[in-house]
């Protein structure tokens, strides 16, 4: 019995360090998105603005 609950806290604790590695690389993943948006918009803004 012992040996099972050990073994389910060891799976619990790699679940939760999984959902924040996760999270984590989502954000990330958010962010270089958002500096790419924001890249094209300026590149938008300079070729309308040479019109």
């Amino acid at each position: 019995m012992r040996l099972f609950v050990t073994f389910s806290l060891v799976l619990f604790m790699a679940a939760i360090a999984g959902c924040n590695t996760t999270r984590g690389m989502g954000q990330d993943i958010e962010a270089a998105g958002q500096k790419i948006e924001d890249l094209a918009d300026d590149t938008q803004d300079e070729l309308n603005d040479d019109d």
